[in-house]
């Protein structure tokens, strides 16, 4: 169990795992078993025996001896069923699985050591043993719906302190005791599957099928017979690689708070790197806290975190996004109440956010303390399962999904974690995770439904949270797993420019009017691999462009083994005042005689604009620093926006602006906001062009940046001078 993921007062980095446990709990159904794994256990099975031979919950228990070297004997029994009336409050406490869960963890109990207890797996059909449905799906005979270890030796790591530590427990029973017995157990390596056949199924529910059940759902959203639900779908793989090669891959590109790999015996495994918090449960001065963490309203990460910001702001603008979150916690809020005291259920946070390595999440966080009488199992069963992979009202979402899913949920949708001998309690949901059975992987993912959902983008939900586990088993670990890039990302959309283009051989001489900006223009420019020199206007400029002169002259130089150095761009950048302030009409009347094209940015736009006849005006509010569409004219996009969507996000600082109507009529727009100004220019014969814009600014997608900067090189060419 590991968790990689900080979250200030919810999460924190730490590791903690075992091997060779000397007990296994599992159950399905009323039936459970306790089965001794090493000689260790052995002697622990005589004690729970004593614990549960007189427990009120407990219909018929039996011993089976143990025959053999690897088999050290097993107590198998039922729970009893519920009879007669009983508040629903009281719900919880009646005869269950959890009934034999509750009497070993209160037999052991030890109130001076957080880690010691129950570790394992909690299904999702346990849900049934606390309110039934009716099943549609037959289960798997071999299916278990809980599945707990008692380890006896611990190592632990505390990764923010850089500390790790050993724990080893001993046991005493009646004169029998575990000292000096081996910590050993059974081998069994894993199987795997290297190859597909030719019948070989990749999912369990059919391409589009999905978005129908989509529309099932929001037929019962209609009628109010419910407020959201959660569907999902599973997909599988042949796992040709250990379940420890995937977990490791995992941890290096998704981190989550809930990360785990559990053996589960009979060649089956869970690797997950769950979100979500399920239920956490911990003694305080107030008395037990529950806290849990629902999870509802997702959105694909950026390409970097300025497309993060930018996707961030869409989810939190998104109402559905928002009514998903909204009734998840509603609903959370109302488990809670069932058995906290009167007013201790509270919001601690609202629409947070939280990021991993494909989605960014909404999340609230959600408290109330516990009533006296009541424990963490207790808040555990109050809450199966999370209405975050169920829906609302939770019974009838919980019939919905038996109905219309094409499979059992099995390990899905339940829970991870410890149930500890002090009483506290540690769980995640069983999200993103790979559940491998005789060499076949499956990724199960799903989707919160409302009546505003559309279908396909539902489906497509589904087939994006399972990407991350699906990428897990097929991509072998490679460099970018281990932080290293290769470059390719800063060329981002600027590919577009052309694959027979060579950046490095241009030389582009930026002009800097006194802007707070142009470095970083002049960053971008030699991402683009351009060679860049960065001239104040003025005299510093008009030195270079004289000694271009010269050189086109053929003037003797007074060096002449002295190499003049000639731009094949020119770009003129932002900068405060007015074009006159910096003599740009000068400056542009100096590259037409040299023949050098020239792109400008900002200030660089309305000198041109005044320098060929047209007139600025100055907008009714400025525009410092604001994010505004803008639409491009051509179609498909050309020139210096090649290859860019006829729509994106721009970064403005300006106040100045190009009043179209008075542009002659060699000049021609290419790009406008959303009311009208100006926001790109190029003249029809020359090689000159200009945005209004700030491609260099974190709210322009810097893809699209480098790509205006990389196009500008490549079609402002010296020879359209010619033509």
């Amino acid at each position: 169990f590991t968790s990689s993921y900080e979250f200030p007062g919810r999460y924190a980095r730490w590791t903690l795992g075992f091997v060779n446990p000397p007990l296994e709990i599992s159950g399905r159904g009323d039936s459970f078993a306790v089965r001794a794994l090493n000689g260790r256990g052995k002697v622990l099975l005589a004690a729970i025996q004593t614990c549960l031979s007189d427990h009120e919950h407990i219909a018929t228990l039996h011993t089976i001896e143990g025959s053999g070297a690897d088999n050290f004997g097993s107590l198998v029994g039922t729970v009893s069923k519920a009879t007669g009336y009983f508040p629903e409050e009281e719900r919880s406490k009646q005869p269950s699985l959890f009934s034999v869960v509750r009497a070993i963890r209160d037999f052991f109990g030890y109130e001076n050591d957080p880690q010691l207890g129950l570790y394992g797996a909690f299904g999702y059909d346990l849900t049934f043993q606390f309110d039934s449905v009716e099943l549609k799906h037959d289960r798997p005979e071999e299916q278990r719906d809980i599945l707990l270890y008692l380890p006896d030796q611990l190592i632990i790591v505390d990764t923010k302190k850089g500390d790790a530590w050993e724990m080893r427990y001993d046991f005493e029973w009646k004169g029998e005791s575990t000292d000096w017995t081996p910590r050993d157990g059974d081998s069994d390596p894993f199987v795997p599957m290297l190859e597909a056949g030719p019948d070989f199924v990749r999912r369990d529910t059919d391409e589009g099928a999905f978005s129908k059940k989509v529309d099932a759902a929001k037929a019962e959203f209609r009628v109010g017979n419910l407020f959201e639900a959660v569907l999902s779908q599973t997909f599988m793989e042949p796992l040709k690689v250990p379940p420890s090669e995937v977990f490791r891959r995992l941890r290096q590109r998704n981190p989550a708070p809930y990360g785990f790999l559990i053996n589960l015996g009979r060649q089956e495994y869970m690797i997950g790197a769950s979100p979500e918090m399920f239920v956490r449960c911990e003694k305080t001065n107030q008395g037990l806290r529950v806290e849990t963490c629902p999870i509802s309203g997702t959105i694909a990460r950026g390409e970097n975190a300025l497309q993060d910001a930018q996707r961030i702001k869409e989810i939190l603008a998104n109402p559905k996004e928002e009514s998903e979150l909204t009734m998840c916690t509603d609903v959370d809020r109302n488990d809670k109440s069932r058995i906290c005291v009167p007013g201790s259920v509270k919001v601690l946070g609202r629409r947070q956010i939280e990021m991993y390595s494909r989605l960014i999440h909404t999340v609230d966080h959600v408290e109330g303390y516990l009533r006296d009488g009541f424990d963490a199992l207790d808040a555990f069963l109050c809450h199966t399962w999370a209405v975050t992979v169920t829906g609302a009202p939770k019974k009838w979402a919980i019939q919905f999904v038996e109905d219309q899913e094409e499979s059992p949920r099995e390990w899905y949708g339940g829970a991870v974690g410890l149930v500890g001998f002090d009483g506290h309690l540690n769980t995640g949901l069983t999200l993103r995770t790979v559940f491998v059975k005789e060499g076949v992987a499956r990724v199960r993912a799903g989707a919160t439904l409302l009546f505003d959902s559309e279908p396909v983008a539902e489906e497509k939900e589904t087939e994006l949270k399972a990407s991350a586990m699906l990428d897990a088993l097929t991509r072998p670990t490679d460099a970018s797993d281990e932080g290293i890039t290769t470059g390719a990302e800063a060329a981002g959309a600027a590919a577009a420019a052309g694959a027979d283009f060579d950046p490095t051989k241009t030389r582009v001489l930026l002009v800097d009017h006194q802007d707070s900006f142009v470095h970083t223009l002049g960053n971008y420019l030699r991402q683009t691999g351009a060679e860049v020199i960065t001239a104040r206007s003025g005299e510093p400029a008009m030195q270079i462009l004289d000694l271009v002169a010269e050189e086109a002259s053929g003037k003797p130089k007074d060096d002449p083994e002295a190499e003049t150095w000639i731009p094949d761009l020119v770009v003129l950048s932002p900068g405060p005042g007015n074009p006159s302030d910096f003599g740009l009409t000068d400056t542009i009347t100096k590259l037409m005689e040299l023949k050098i094209p020239c792109f400008g940015v900002c200030l660089g736009l309305q000198g041109m604009v005044e320098h060929f006849g047209g007139e600025l005006g100055i907008l009714s509010y400025p525009m410092h620093g604001k994010p505004s569409t803008v639409t491009l004219t051509g179609t498909p996009p050309k020139g210096i926006f090649t290859g860019l969507p006829t729509k994106f996000e721009v970064a403005r600082y300006h106040s100045l602006h190009g009043l179209p109507e008075t542009f002659p009529d060699d000049i021609l727009v290419t790009a406008r906001t959303d009311d009208g100004v100006v926001m790109g220019i190029e003249h029809k014969t020359l090689p000159f062009a200009a945005v209004q814009f700030h491609p260099e600014s974190i709210l322009t997608n810097p893809n699209y940046g480098l790509a205006i900067l990389e196009n500008a090189i490549k079609y402002l060419d010296a020879k359209d001078y010619d033509k």
